[in-house]
């Protein structure tokens, strides 16, 4: 019978009850024994006891408080103190639980549990101290600094950084998103600071970046009106910041986010109505006085981005139609501007380009011809005031020039729609009389616009009856150099209107180098604003398809400079004249192949045949090639790239591209394109824009990766983003330079980097470069051959070598065995390799083909060291495969007296390495008992 009031027979009987299994009756055993106990020890293990009855009932608490009471009597209680631990562990307080295993481990020093839960914790703790570092708390002590005025603005910067990167993570962006981020980021906007602004804007970015529910919560939070407001100051930064967190919105509300909702999915996904908003906002924020240029070419860019379809098999095309509708005649507002003259919207020197390219976007998005005519009847309606207006009149003087200026902005995007309004009743009559009129700024417009509507070659033979002596008559009375500069360009449009074909010269000889010599001269003239200034380079992009005054042009390195400068500046607009002059300094448009035959026969029958000028020849080229090197033409372009993607349009960028390939040809400069930075600034011409473009891109950059150090020529992550180009040229629709080059271009790389190696297969480069090693091209095959053995190394591509059924192994014996010496050091230092790390294909390699014995003793005693080494190396990686009867088959062919002729050779610096690998073979032949050791008799 149990007594009641004995704890020592309650706690043994408690014992027997936790040993059985049944902790409740334990629990009720050792409660009783806690009353009852007098003895402070006895109460302690009492204690701890209970303590492990609630660790297996999971109730932490309780076994955290029970092992407590008996820490206090007995601080090195062991026991209790991992019981502690591990309740402490469950209720998630770590670092007690640490410190209670940590005294464990002291006391028992060697005990495994105690030093692996040291370890856990440990490991746990540095974790969630991470993941507490940007916490709540971390968020709000953010905001504090940025809004406290006392702050240092060193502190503040900080923070504001710290902040905009916890917002591109998703947890950081909830994070900040739950305590009450969005307010405190309005607060950061309302302090009017530029940098507050800034990095509340850049915040808003990570936060709404792939997160569709998140996203439409701060647009509703913000309100679309105080982002368009906040994108409308008067600071570039700013602006672009505010475009990119639209676009992050935009992307995120129309897809770019793949989360499951669940029961909120109705509430989250309809964005339509949030879109609309969006794109009416940016449309009124075109042609409002109140948004600066900068805000105003942003919201150009952005429905540039978001209005027409990205892909043309898309039926849909409403978003095009609506923004026809409703803001058409914004754009055509913007394009009108006179910033000469009085009460004009605010631009910047970009500004009606980008208007120009996004009304060309949109033109090219409509599907039918009524869509086509909606869009030249509003135009049309626009102008139409402009044949009824009284010139007398001053207003109406503005009027007409503001009509005519949208018409220039028309002729530089949709040309049609320009080319049919130019041809209207009156509108040539307007253009004429604002020729005559006596205000510079009349004369300005009308000459711009002449000089745009006469880009074809119809309306250009039109203008020379014409418009020649109009220009002329403005270009002799002008005092304004300004004038004078848009009436020459003019007239050198008007003058090469035949291309560079030297037997279509519109102007008698002489007079297009006497245009060009005028240009060169404004052009290198600091004293006339970099807007007119660039009316010399388009001059100069019309007179350069004549190839004297090409060659003229980058004799005049001042010139050259000067064209290198505004290409830097920030008037973007200049790109398309600069790209145009250097595509004709270089010949790298488009040729078309003349067959002799053909020309006979056109002359024949009396059709025109275009002539080709003396100094287009190849090392006339060549010349003008080095010239624009030595001005630095790289660092222009490098600088040109990087241009906001509404003015380098794709058609920009595959001149550009056409350029770099021009001056990559000779070897010995892509030295100099590298260290100006063209190596880089190829990257995103190969990847993106026409498909001529990109194979001209790419192709520049295989010629410069193929004899670069890609460190350099590609610093950082950049060099991953060079192998997709590559890869591409490899394709069999390309032709045979553009394969060789990339083949060359990417054993380079391989041969760099494991990482870099990994890249180019996962890019599937695998079975091009292999049909390449089957090529009848003795370059091609070569070249694929060395990139293999650049590759081998590969984990993946060692075990296409091992698997069976194909001819892979077969092919690399039999191109050892080729007469090419380049090919035979490729091929052979590939089997090296490949027979070094996978012994399995030392075997395979005698199964492949008959002759692979007789390959490898031609390989052995090859004249080429190299060659002779490779081979060598073979047989000893054959002998130290693990296959006896391989090895025995060796030695006892003619191998045994090769190798040993070798190896008894003399040393020599230049067959070194093939005598030591020789000797190598017959120490392994003696270890392996093959041979015996050659003793002297005394």
């Amino acid at each position: 019978t149990l007594n009641c009031n004995d704890p020592v027979q309650l706690k043994d009987e408690g014992n027997k009850h936790f040993q059985a299994g049944d902790i409740d009756k334990a629990i009720e055993c050792y409660s009783s024994a806690i009353k009852v106990c007098p003895d402070k020890k006895m109460l302690a293990v009492i204690y701890r006891n209970r303590s492990a009855c609630y660790l297996k009932k999971e109730k932490y608490n309780n076994a955290a408080s029970d092992a407590s009471k008996a820490i206090d009597v007995d601080a090195a209680d062991i026991k209790a103190l991992y019981r502690r631990c591990q309740a402490l562990e469950k209720l998630g307080k770590l670092d007690m639980a640490f410190k209670d295993v940590q005294r464990c481990a002291t006391l028992e020093p060697k005990n495994r549990t105690f030093l692996e839960t040291l370890r856990r914790l440990g490991a746990e703790i540095q974790a969630k101290l991470k993941t507490t570092f940007s916490t709540d708390s971390r968020v709000q002590n953010m905001f504090d600094i940025l809004l406290d005025e006392e702050m240092g603005k060193e502190n503040k910067e900080k923070a504001a950084n710290n902040l905009i990167v916890l917002a591109r993570e998703d947890a950081g962006a909830e994070r900040i998103f739950q305590n009450n981020g969005v307010p405190l980021l309005l607060n950061l906007i309302a302090t009017g600071k530029p940098e507050m602004i800034l990095a509340a804007v850049r915040t808003l970015s990570g936060m709404c970046t792939g997160h569709k529910a998140r996203a439409m919560a701060i647009l509703h939070m913000v309100g679309v009106d105080k982002l368009c407001s906040v994108m409308a100051i008067d600071d570039e930064e700013i602006a672009l910041a505010a475009c990119n967190l639209f676009q992050c919105i935009n992307d995120s509300l129309t897809g770019g986010d793949k989360r499951e909702y669940g029961k909120e999915e109705a509430l989250v996904l309809d964005a339509s109505k949030d879109l609309k908003t969006i794109l009416l906002s940016l449309l009124e924020m075109v042609a409002s006085k109140k948004v600066s240029g900068h805000g105003r070419d942003q919201a150009l860019n952005l429905l540039s981005k978001n209005v027409p379809r990205k892909i043309r098999k898309e039926k849909d095309n409403s978003r095009t139609l609506f923004t026809i509708d409703h803001g058409l005649k914004k754009i055509l507002k913007v394009c009108g501007q006179v910033p000469e003259l009085p009460d004009q919207l605010p631009l910047t020197e970009n500004t009606q380009l980008i208007a120009s390219v996004l009304l060309n976007k949109l033109y090219d998005d409509l599907t039918c011809d009524p869509e086509r005519a909606n869009f030249k009847d509003i135009c049309e309606e626009y102008i139409k005031y402009v044949c009824t207006a009284d010139v007398s009149n001053q207003s109406n003087m503005d009027k007409t020039i503001h009509a005519v200026n949208t018409i220039s902005g028309l002729l530089q995007g949709p040309f049609d729609v320009g080319n049919a309004l130019v041809g209207h009743q009156g509108i040539m009559e307007m253009m004429v009389a604002l020729c005559g009129s006596e205000r510079d700024v009349d004369q300005m417009v009308a000459v711009e616009a002449l000089i745009h509507s006469s880009s074809k070659m119809s309306r250009a033979s039109f203008f020379i009856t014409n418009g020649v002596s109009l220009l002329k008559d403005i270009y002799k009375k002008t005092k304004n150099e300004r004038i004078k500069i848009r009436a020459l360009v003019g007239l050198c449009k008007l003058g090469s209107a035949g291309g560079d074909d030297y037997s279509l010269r519109q102007f008698a000889e002489g007079s297009t180098e006497k245009l060009a010599k005028q240009c060169r001269k404004w052009l290198c003239n600091p004293q006339i604003d970099t807007k007119t200034r660039k009316w010399a380079i388009e001059g100069l992009a019309y007179l350069t398809n004549d190839a004297d005054v090409k060659d003229d042009f980058v004799e005049d390195e001042l010139a050259l400079k000067a064209m290198f400068e505004l290409a830097k500046s920030k008037d973007k607009t200049i790109l398309y004249a600069v790209a145009c002059t250097l595509i004709n300094c270089t010949n790298s448009y488009d040729k078309k192949e003349i067959i002799p035959e053909l020309v006979q026969l056109a002359k024949f029958s009396k059709q025109h045949v275009p002539e080709q000028h003396p100094k287009d020849k190849k090392d006339f080229i060549e010349q003008r090639v080095k010239r624009l090197l030595k001005a630095g033409v790289t660092s222009a372009l490098a600088v040109m790239v990087k241009a906001d993607n509404s003015i380098l349009t794709e058609q920009t960028k595959e001149m550009l591209a056409r350029v770099f390939l021009a001056l990559s040809e000779n070897p010995r400069d892509r030295g100099t394109i590298v260290a100006e930075g063209g190596g880089k600034a190829l990257i995103p011409l190969a990847l993106e824009g026409t498909e001529a473009g990109k194979v001209k891109a790419s192709h520049a950059l295989a010629k410069i990766a193929s004899i670069s150090n890609p460190e350099i020529a590609f610093p950082g992550e950049r060099v991953y983003e060079v192998i997709r180009p590559l890869v591409s040229l490899l394709h069999t629709d390309r032709d045979g330079k553009q394969n060789y080059e990339a083949l060359r271009g990417l054993t380079n790389l391989a041969g760099f980097s494991e990482k870099l190696r990994v890249k180019i297969v996962k890019e599937s480069a695998l079975p091009d470069i292999e049909s390449y090693m089957f090529e009848q091209h003795d370059q091609l095959r070569q070249a694929a051959t060395e990139c293999m053995c650049n590759l081998v190394t590969c984990k993946e591509v060692q075990e296409r070598f091992l698997q069976d059924g194909n001819d892979r192994l077969k092919l690399l014996v039999l191109l050892c065995g080729e007469d090419d010496e380049g090919l035979q050091t490729a091929a052979a230092g590939a089997l090296a390799m490949l027979t070094a790390v996978q012994k399995k294909l030392c075997t395979k390699l005698t199964t492949v083909t008959l002759q692979w014995l007789e390959i490898l003793q031609r390989l052995c005693l090859h004249h080429n060291p190299q060659i002779q080494h490779r081979g060598i190396v073979i047989v000893y990686n054959m002998l130290n495969s693990d296959d006896s009867e391989l090895a025995k088959k060796l030695i006892e062919s003619e191998m045994l007296e090769i190798l040993s002729v070798i190896g008894k050779a003399e040393d020599s610096p230049k067959r070194q390495e093939a005598l030591d690998a020789a000797r190598t073979c017959l120490v392994k032949a003696m270890d392996l008992g093959l041979i015996k050791p050659f003793t002297n008799t005394s």
